[in-house]
């Protein structure tokens, strides 16, 4: 669509109902922060992105340390609107852990996540991100198919779908 990827992302982010907003990069960062509309999102450079997903999980989660809750949304996933993101949010339930959207029953983005997750989080290694924690967790589930699309731009065919669904 004429933006990059990224940006459509941080735009859905910015119109949800959350206080703050962290995008967390990796690889490419000076480009990212030099030709990327943040859309106001406060970026956070995490250097040991080579690690896997569990390293710049680690480094937004310790950037929001002193939140309730956080919301885990994925850079390149453009069809999640904040739609998805009030969905999950509304869903939140002071005896679970955390909340995350599905899709035909598949777990997908967004995640809500508790604080009283942060410290097992701090402890994820590798290329792991929250899935195998919340496996043993107390998970509220939402479907979201309808009002978002999860998916996850890995390829030039992937990029090819997202733009016709972001032109339509």
């Amino acid at each position: 669509g004429g933006r990059p990827l990224l940006e459509h992302a941080l735009a859905h982010a910015a119109a949800a109902p959350v206080d703050r907003v962290v995008v967390v990069l990796g690889a490419g960062a000076d480009e990212v922060l030099a030709r990327v509309d943040l859309h106001g999102a406060e970026p956070v450079v995490c250097r040991d992105w080579e690690e896997g997903m569990a390293a710049p999980l680690r480094a937004g989660i310790a950037t929001l340390a002193g939140c309730a809750a956080v919301v885990v949304l994925l850079g390149d996933q453009p069809l999640v609107p904040a739609a998805a993101v009030d969905r999950v949010l509304a869903a939140r339930r002071p005896d679970r852990d955390a909340v995350r959207a599905t899709y035909e029953g598949q777990p997908g983005h967004p995640v809500v996540l508790e604080r009283r997750l942060f410290p097992a989080i701090a402890g994820l290694e590798g290329d792991t991100g929250a899935r195998a924690l919340l496996a043993g967790r107390s998970v509220v589930e939402v479907a979201c198919e309808g009002i978002a699309d999860p998916l996850d731009v890995d390829s030039p065919d992937d990029l090819r779908i997202a733009e016709q669904a972001l032109a339509s």
